[in-house]
């Protein structure tokens, strides 16, 4: 339940023009990109342990929305049913099967995180307060941006964002812990309407609700 608090990072995709570098194509997509939806899959791989030759993994998908400054929803299908939502005070996350809600204030959730890097900052400068940006070498048919977090004490330590052509194509995370998340974008809607009531979260009728 943590990893889905630290890949608060669904907050990404979007449509910027063909850049130097990705570095710029971030810039602006901070400064362009107000509102947003799209498709995601996400394979989280764990770190080897001693006697392992084969890292383990996990994949799972789904669609997410996102409105700056912080409001975003993902919205997990496979393999397991999860609604993850933060309404700018608060990041809610509902797991079904569980029929369990927990809570956490935002301003403790964000911090240096992917979702502070792609959301809250409204342009390059500000992102720097918080993260080391580098342009990183183009990989993969991707422009990348590698963003190390300036705190010492978060559970981020790297985040790589790549783009492909015109979008925003993936968002590549490694935790203090050695466990890696990659999550792959399609089918990009940039500045969509969305209805305030997509970043409105009530806990079900009969959901245990924990708070942190």
């Amino acid at each position: 339940m943590k990893s889905r608090f630290l890949l608060l990072a669904a907050l990404a995709g979007a449509s910027v023009s063909a850049w130097a570098d990705g570095l710029q194509a971030l810039e602006a997509f901070v400064k362009n990109t107000r509102t947003g939806r799209a498709e995601f899959t996400q394979v989280v791989t764990a770190p080897l342990r001693e006697g392992q030759t084969t890292a383990r993994s996990k994949t799972s998908s789904g669609s997410f929305e996102f409105q700056r400054p912080a409001h975003f929803r993902f919205l997990y299908r496979k393999p397991f049913e999860q609604t993850l939502v933060a309404d700018g005070q608060t990041v809610w996350l509902y797991d079904v099967d569980l029929n369990q809600v927990t809570a956490r204030k935002q301003a403790q959730v964000l911090g240096s995180t992917p979702a502070a890097l792609l959301a809250s900052a409204p342009d390059l400068k500000a992102l720097q307060a918080d993260f080391k940006l580098s342009a990183a070498p183009e990989a993969d048919g991707q422009q990348w941006v590698q963003a190390l977090p300036k705190a010492r004490d978060g559970q981020i330590q790297s985040v790589r964002i790549g783009f492909r052509g015109e979008q925003l194509a993936t968002l590549d995370i490694l935790d203090s812990f050695g466990q890696r998340s990659v999550l792959s974008f399609s089918g990009f809607q940039a500045n969509p309407t969305l209805p305030a009531e997509t970043f409105q979260f009530k806990p079900p009728a009969g959901a245990d609700v924990v708070r942190q």
